[in-house]
């Protein structure tokens, strides 16, 4: 390792320790002096990509610069009306963008089966899926299906919908998946109390804490299913976007946003390392890791809070029986 990569690499791990410059907007302006090329202005053409959550926020910025690469993109929200708004936001920025506009609930597990149905009836096979659908409720509030909001939205939505659409993504040449994480996650270790709590059913509920638990969740479920995947080619990363002016702080932690809205990132900026996965030839020379500002990151700063395999499993085998793919895809069930 040469000197000028040892003071950069110095200097990236002090950013991320210090969280506010790594996750500001200062985090990628001078990471960017040393992290990876951009990919090609073309990287995507003839690629098709699924992006949840794309009405707004991360999901729509994503959702621009991967038209942007050439990628046809399908919009995934809750309702129809916000998702041609952000339709017709990207196409004044990207003339040239191919969008198409799917309506899905992603915690709406009979919602999810019909629009992988869907998919997989239209496409013939699919280059990639971006999770950022999100949600911070504040309080307890249940999915069509009676599961805690956030566990539907940021944990078994995803997790059937990328079962359901993994025969398509392996039709493609190297497919990806990409989970959008928060560094929230990094306040909630997957302890064993959380591991037989996983609807979050007991104690006093807190959104914000719902949020991180799930967002921890989502990192764990992105290694499971990278393992699983591996063997028909297709890369799962997660990844953490940093502090970025979207609805999900803005709306939802608006004395947060006031007190650090200078150094907040922009959309953009935070779905940079989402587009950079998505397109770049370096995301798939490894799988199941966890990313911020194109580098991987660890999961955990203690290593007494590392997860136990136990616990893990509990997560796995709970998002299976809920969702019914224990029985639709038995050769994913191992651990």
């Amino acid at each position: 390792m040469t000197l000028p990569t040892v003071v950069t690499s110095v200097l990236d791990s002090a950013l991320d320790r210090a969280v506010l410059p790594g996750y500001s907007r200062i985090g990628p302006l001078l990471r960017r002096n040393w992290w990876p090329d951009d990919p090609e202005p073309d990287a995507l053409r003839g690629k098709r990509v699924v992006v949840t959550g794309a009405s707004s926020g991360l999901g729509t910025a994503t959702a621009a610069d991967l038209a942007r690469l050439g990628a046809t993109v399908h919009l995934v929200g809750r309702k129809q009306s916000r998702l041609r708004e952000a339709a017709a936001l990207i196409s004044e920025d990207v003339p040239e963008a191919v969008l198409v506009v799917d309506e899905c609930d992603v915690s709406d597990l009979d919602a999810v089966r019909a629009y992988a149905a869907d998919l997989t009836e239209r496409l013939g096979s699919l280059d990639g899926l971006v999770h950022d659908a999100g949600v911070l409720p504040p309080e307890r509030s249940t999915s069509a299906q009676g599961h805690e909001l956030a566990f539907a939205t940021h944990i078994l939505g995803p997790f059937l919908l990328t079962v359901l659409l993994r025969d398509l993504l392996a039709t493609a040449d190297d497919a990806r998946v990409v989970w959008v994480s928060s560094g929230g996650m990094y306040t909630r270790p997957f302890t064993h109390e959380l591991a037989t709590d996983l609807e979050y059913e007991h104690g006093d509920y807190s959104g914000p804490i719902a949020y991180a638990r799930t967002k921890r969740m989502q990192v764990i479920v992105a290694e499971q299913l990278a393992e699983r995947f591996a063997s028909h080619g297709v890369v799962v990363h997660s990844m953490h976007p940093g502090w970025a002016a979207t609805p999900g702080i803005t709306d939802s932690l608006p004395r947060f946003a006031k007190l650090i809205g200078p150094v907040l990132r922009t959309p953009a900026e935070g779905a940079d390392t989402i587009v950079w996965l998505m397109a770049s030839t370096e995301a798939v020379a490894t799988t199941g890791q966890f990313w911020c500002d194109r580098r991987p990151r660890a999961t955990s700063y203690l290593p007494w809070r590392k997860d136990s395999a136990a616990d893990r499993q509990l997560l796995w085998d709970y998002c299976c029986t809920v969702t019914g793919v224990t029985e639709m895809t038995t050769d994913m069930t191992g651990s």
